[in-house]
């Protein structure tokens, strides 16, 4: 298989992977999960739904990916999607859509019921930092990093890919940090190209008025802080400072997103961005093999990955 394919797969399967996890116990403390860790796929617990069963999380981006697919960012198509998904049960793993965010449903609703354009119906407001687009923009960035699309391209993709339904700049430099990151992982499979990743990007975004926010990912001592230091929240700092903890503080795949996961809260979102770290920095033959299989329709977004890769090879 081609690297830049096996990579897509890595990363694709790996958030769809980690946010199977997390579904069963989303908005479990952190406390209930102590007493009771997730260890393997279950099912049945928050929602009625089967084990392997991902959210909206995977939904979302493999509605972008279905758009990305055909080698140009359309972001009207990609917003036509969105609906879909919200409204007709597209992209889901069993025909429901069963978990879907404020702020993402506020925009979609905003481009649909309230004809605004596509880089004006996102939420703009700091009340609107969820990680609804965090949770969603590694296709974008498998699509800059196979594309070898020029830095400012890419720096501009990511920030409208964000705005589609979040656009404030917190949010949208959350999508940036985690897109300079996924870069250098997908150019070199190692935690010191994470870190300089994170190097690049605190060089590179410095300018931004909210990069405050993120200050504590920058520390050299970041992955020395205890757990109970952080916070596993939907607030798009907290999700991408838990990934980014969990990925500095184990050494595979598995830990990674069990770590994730027993963290609590908004356990689907930070084990999927996590784990989509983690497939990039691991591989996909270290996500466990029953994991993969238990994954429902795993073929499916396999097939969207290679469907997406040899578009984007035909016409670069």
């Amino acid at each position: 298989m081609d690297r830049n394919l096996y990579l897509m797969k890595s990363v694709m399967i790996g958030h769809a992977v980690g946010d199977a996890l997390g579904v069963p116990v989303e908005f479990a403390s952190r406390e209930e999960l102590e007493n009771a860790p997730v260890t393997d796929m279950e099912g049945y617990g928050t929602y009625p739904m089967p084990a392997g069963a991902w959210s909206d999380d995977t939904s979302m981006a493999l509605a972008a990916l279905d758009s990305l697919a055909k080698g140009r960012a359309d972001w009207d198509e990609i917003m036509q999607n969105f609906g879909r998904w919200l409204s007709e049960d597209a992209y889901t793993p069993t025909g429901e859509c069963f978990d879907a965010g404020r702020t993402c449903v506020s925009a979609i609703l905003n481009y649909f019921k309230n004809k605004m354009p596509y880089n004006k119906c996102g939420e703009s407001d700091e009340h609107s930092n969820g990680n609804g687009s965090l949770m969603r923009i590694h296709p974008f960035v498998l699509y800059a990093y196979v594309k070898e699309l020029p830095f400012a391209e890419w720096i501009d993709l990511i920030k409208s890919a964000s705005s589609l339904t979040h656009a404030h700049e917190r949010s949208v430099l959350g999508c940036l940090i985690y897109a300079f990151i996924l870069l250098h992982l997908c150019n070199e499979q190692s935690i010191g190209s994470l870190k300089l990743g994170l190097r690049r990007a605190e060089c590179h975004l410095r300018e931004y008025k909210e990069i405050s926010h993120y200050q504590r990912i920058f520390e050299p001592d970041f992955d020395k802080l205890p757990t109970d230091e952080i916070k596993s929240s939907g607030y798009v700092v907290d999700t991408l400072e838990a990934a980014l903890w969990c990925l500095l503080t184990t050494d595979n795949y598995k830990d990674c997103v069990l770590k994730a996961v027993n963290l609590g809260d908004d356990t689907d979102t930070v084990a999927a961005v996590a784990g989509g770290l983690a497939g990039a920095l691991y591989g996909y033959d270290a996500i466990p093999e029953e994991w993969r299989n238990t994954l429902i329709k795993r073929e499916y977004i396999e097939e969207m990955c290679e469907i997406a890769y040899e578009s984007w090879v035909k016409y670069f």
